[in-house]
């Protein structure tokens, strides 16, 4: 199929497909004889292992690894495992400092009158580098 039909199965974008082989992330699809890239069953298979990775939150680089692992039949379930707790981890880390900066933002936005005037004390916290504390 070509990389339209491949983006359209792997839930990914044509551009995004043609990055991932520029960094050899995915092998280079195959070439039809009028230049066109061509991906068969397995490279869109792959493609969406990809975008399936993607969507939970593995970068780049950790999807490579996973493809690795997906294509060692010698690999050990466990490592793969932990992969995973490792990246819920990150998140769980992330999530925190998410809350942590959206509970200095209401902290900041309680201060603000809102009104008419030019006065704003989001403005002068942020200024001051004190809307952290």
């Amino acid at each position: 199929m070509n990389i339209s039909a491949a983006a359209a199965a792997s839930g990914l974008s044509s551009k995004t497909i043609r990055y991932y082989e520029d960094i050899e992330l995915i092998p280079p699809a195959s070439r039809a004889d009028n230049g066109y890239r061509y991906y068969d069953v397995s490279a869109v298979e792959q493609l969406r292992f990809v975008h399936q990775a993607r969507l939970v939150g593995f970068s780049v680089a950790e999807c490579r690894q996973l493809l690795e692992l997906q294509s060692n039949s010698q690999r050990h379930s466990a490592h793969v495992k932990s992969l995973v707790l490792e990246k819920c981890d990150q998140l769980e880390q992330r999530i925190e400092e998410l809350l942590q900066m959206q509970s200095m933002l209401r902290d900041l936005a309680s201060r603000c009158s809102g009104n008419e005037g030019p006065d704003c004390a989001i403005l002068d916290e942020l200024g001051r580098g004190s809307a952290h504390e």
